[in-house]
């Protein structure tokens, strides 16, 4: 696998709530969410083999042109108002001085750790791999079509998070998944297309997008379409093809959308003009150039192991340390 990106907070707030608070430091510090991110660095790192890997970073978790476009979005989270910069997120108080001691580990391991300025972990995923991809673009077809990964290769980027708002990246055919550990990241859904379909009935990374528009996701504050869930929207983006095509198909009154659906399509017209730039990862923030190489060992042993006798870490340490010295080899996603 060339590239995997994970989406850090995701991973140790799953971390925080999966392991117990009774895991301390030796002066009784709470260390479950850092142990725990570390064991998964090292689980992924032996078992999937990236050439490369990034701690793709939330520099901004509530970004404002998400939050002027819907003023919900994730409104319900904020703990403190700022302007003098983001809003603070309510974050458990046994977990907030966790992240800087994440943020230590990451930099004495020489695993890059890269956010942007006004931008979600999302948007640093989606740029990178919108990056990767054009590094890597071989020619099209003579017909168009997207070039196909190459046979037998497997996933070329693999991108880990909790958060489904990411399966809008996969991609068969630029060898893009998601890994998401609904039951752990030791046994992970491994999402392409074809789960896609599966599981959500939409055929594509965008036409996922596009869903989510529809449906909504409670969770970051972004109402949807009243009566409009899952399956329904599933259901009319495959009918008429798209976002675009399903507001065609409400303002005609087409046939294969009832008087309802286009009445509670017109009520959310407001919503329905900004919500595809809210929901869509941005392919663009500003992300600097860094070394995402794989490190073979610690940039800063001393550190290192410093931080591992400070927080008492040593064996989470010891297996990223071990999962380092392996090496890259043939991956391993299936």
């Amino acid at each position: 696998m060339r590239l995997m990106l994970l989406d850090t907070a995701s991973l140790y707030f799953r971390a925080y709530f999966g392991l117990p608070g009774s895991l301390r430091s030796p002066d009784g510090q709470p260390v479950n969410a850092v142990r725990g991110l570390l064991d998964m660095i090292a689980f992924l790192v032996t078992e999937h083999r990236p050439d490369r890997l990034v701690a793709c970073w939330d520099d901004d978790w509530r970004p404002a042109f998400r939050v002027d476009a819907i003023s919900s979005y994730k409104e319900h989270r904020v703990a403190e108002r700022r302007d003098d910069g983001p809003d603070v997120e309510e974050v458990p108080a046994d977990l907030v001085p966790q992240v800087p001691v994440i943020v230590e580990v990451l930099a004495a391991l020489g695993i890059a750790r890269v956010g942007a300025p006004g931008f979600e972990a999302d948007d640093v995923i989606g740029t990178l791999v919108a990056r990767e991809l054009a590094a890597g673009a071989a020619p099209r077809a003579d017909d168009g079509a997207p070039p196909a990964a190459p046979s037998g290769a497997g996933p070329q980027v693999a991108v880990v998070t909790g958060d489904r708002d990411l399966f809008q990246l996969v991609d068969d055919a630029a060898g893009v998944v998601v890994l998401y550990p609904a039951r752990g990241v030791r046994d992970p859904d491994v999402v392409d297309q074809a789960l896609l379909a599966e599981k959500y009935g939409v055929p594509t990374g965008d036409a996922y997008a596009e869903m989510a528009v529809l449906r909504g996701d409670p969770s970051d504050g972004l109402p949807g379409v009243r009566g409009i869930g899952e399956k329904t929207a599933a259901k009319l983006l495959a009918t008429f093809g798209s976002l675009d095509g399903v507001l065609d198909a409400a303002a005609t009154g087409a046939k294969g959308i009832s008087p309802t659906q286009r009445t509670r399509l017109a009520e959310a017209a407001d919503y329905l003009a900004v919500a595809p730039a809210v929901v869509q990862v941005a392919a663009d923030a500003p992300v600097g150039t860094f070394d995402d190489t794989l490190p073979a060992a610690p940039r800063d042993p001393a550190a290192l192991d410093a931080l591992a006798s400070r927080w008492g870490i040593r064996s989470s340490v010891d297996r990223v340390l071990t999962a380092l010295d392996a090496g890259p080899s043939a991956p391993r996603v299936t």
